[in-house]
Order: C-alpha cells, then structure tokens, then sequence
C-alpha cells in the first residue's frame, strides 16, 4: 500500500495526524510529514484520515490488492467484477 498527499492542497488541518498519528505528523503550523510505505495495518485508519481531510489531499494507493487481482485474472484468464 501507498500513501501519496498533496502537499499543495494540504492546509494543514491536522485531521490525518489525529485519526493515524503513526503515519501522520504535524511539523510547526502547517508543516506535514508522513511515511509513504504505511503499513498494511494502518489501512482502516488511512482511509478514515483520507475520508476526514477538509481539502482531500490524501490518496490511499491499494498496490497490493491491485497486484493480487492482476495475478487472479492472470491465473484464471478472465476479468473480475471491480468491487462495488
């Protein structure tokens, strides 16, 4: 899993930093770092902190379910539904 933020549209609300404080972290007023390369745990609370950004500068990038459904399809030879 990727975390990509927009750190143009960032205004630093903090929310993120609120709901997922091991990824998250406010430096100064309006600075924020964060780890690209969350953990797969955290996943429950990335997409909270994505839902809960004022501005929606945050995108939860699912490489790895992307990956494993490739490989389905691969296997099997056919499409599958995306899930709804």
């Amino acid at each position: 899993m990727r975390l990509v933020v927009d750190l143009n549209r960032c205004q630093g609300y903090a929310q993120c930093a609120f709901l997922a404080p091991d990824v998250f972290a406010m430096h100064g007023d309006e600075g924020l770092l964060y780890d690209p390369q969350a953990e797969e745990e955290q996943r429950e609370r990335l997409a909270q902190a994505a839902a809960a950004c004022p501005v929606q500068a945050i995108l939860v990038d699912d490489l790895d379910r992307d990956r494993t459904r490739e490989q389905d399809q691969d296997r099997t030879g056919a499409a599958e539904a995306p899930d709804a």
